[in-house]
């Protein structure tokens, strides 16, 4: 019998330093005995223009192709002349969308033939969510899920792509979501799940040194964009004891003996300084679709490790290990980092962790799984 087939469609490349949920789900399939093609879509002259990471990849050079890079993983590079992109103005949003909307239209290559075979058709948050009812045309016995991991009018997509995902919504037999909050744009979506995010437990559960030293307490971020440095330059001046670390290709970080800056880094050196830090920081900056970072991959790493979680006032959580500040407020922010370091982490139970196994067995339309941690996990 051959092996189920899957279609991945997202922004990451398969080969990229950045480790994204896209690939511990492609991970996740091929252990279960699936086939996955792992299509990287969104990317055009306009992505070269605009200084996208991918283009450090050659990613030109495989274009059109399917490369088999393991027994059951193939990466393919939907490159296209341009793709639908937030022109910046309504009125040129309005003239280009007529062209945007032609978008799925562009050549597939050699993936097309092995669409037909497809059992099952994955779709991230993505501008290529216009390529779905092109791709359900060539395999339409394949289940099809949207996998709603970000908030599209927070990412600023072109009004088209909000359109194809009210369309795919509709259609698909699956709306997976890591947080109810991605959600409240829409009506309501009967064929839509609360799936989270997925942990890569044996890294985080596996015995590692501390990079922090001596001293105490220490307080991680771990991201790439929206960080309220802010509330470290305040944190910084309030609680001095405290040490802060920031990780990701951020800017703007304020200078400042008890904040250090490490840059961009593979996830694999990121899991002891979340393993071995005293709190993680979900210190956002609001924007219009924000409020579904309460359930970030991020947050789930940090709740897989007992740690507590310091978050704006915006993001709402019920979660036991959660503690929010008023944005710029010192008063707050110290009481924030207080009630942070008083907690009992080992009471703190990691509530709603997956493992991507989990996730791939929801996505694929098995039973949901029970998803908490053994008791004595750390």
């Amino acid at each position: 019998m051959s092996a189920r087939r899957l279609i991945l469609v997202t922004l990451h490349y398969l080969q990229s330093d950045r480790r994204a949920g896209a690939h511990w789900v492609a991970d996740a399939f091929v252990r279960a005995g699936w086939e996955v093609i792992f299509v990287t879509g969104a990317l055009s002259h306009l992505s070269r223009l605009r200084r996208d990471f991918r283009f450090a990849y050659p990613v030109r050079a495989q274009a059109g192709k399917v490369r088999w890079v393991g027994d059951r993983l193939a990466s393919f590079v939907w490159y296209t002349p341009w793709h639908p992109a937030n022109l910046r103005s309504a009125r040129l949003n309005r003239w280009s969308a007529p062209l945007f909307r032609r978008y799925a239209r562009f050549p597939l290559g050699e993936l097309e033939p092995l669409v037909a075979g497809a059992d099952l058709l994955l779709f991230e948050s993505t501008p290529a969510l216009l390529l779905a009812p092109r791709l359900r045309r060539l395999a339409p016995r394949a289940r099809l899920v949207y996998r709603m991991a970000d908030d599209l009018t927070l990412l600023r997509n072109h009004p088209v792509v909000l359109e194809a995902e009210a369309d795919l919504m509709r259609c698909a037999d699956l709306v997976s979501v890591p947080t109810a909050a991605l959600l409240k744009r829409f009506p309501p979506v009967p064929n839509a799940a609360v799936q989270p995010h997925g942990v890569r437990r044996d890294l985080f559960e596996a015995p590692s040194e501390s990079p922090y030293g001596t001293g105490g307490p220490h307080a991680v971020f771990v991201g790439t964009s929206m960080l309220d440095t802010r509330f470290l330059e305040i944190a910084a001046e309030v609680r001095p004891a405290w040490t802060f670390h920031v990780i990701g290709p951020l800017h703007g970080v304020p200078a400042h003996p008890r904040i250090r800056t490490y840059g961009e880094m593979p996830f694999e050196q990121t899991v002891p300084y979340i393993r071995h830090a005293d709190a993680g920081l979900q210190a956002r900056l609001y924007e219009p679709g924000a409020e579904s970072l309460v359930d970030s991959l991020k947050v789930m790493q940090y709740t897989c490790c007992r740690l507590p979680v310091i978050a704006p006032e915006f993001l709402v959580s019920a979660r036991p290990n959660w503690v929010t500040y008023v944005p710029g407020d010192r008063a707050s922010i110290g009481r924030a980092l207080d009630a942070a370091q008083a907690m009992d982490r080992a009471a703190l139970p990691p509530d709603g962790v997956w493992s991507w196994d989990d996730l791939a067995r929801a996505i694929a339309g098995a039973p949901e799984p029970a998803p908490l941690l053994p008791a004595g996990a750390r």
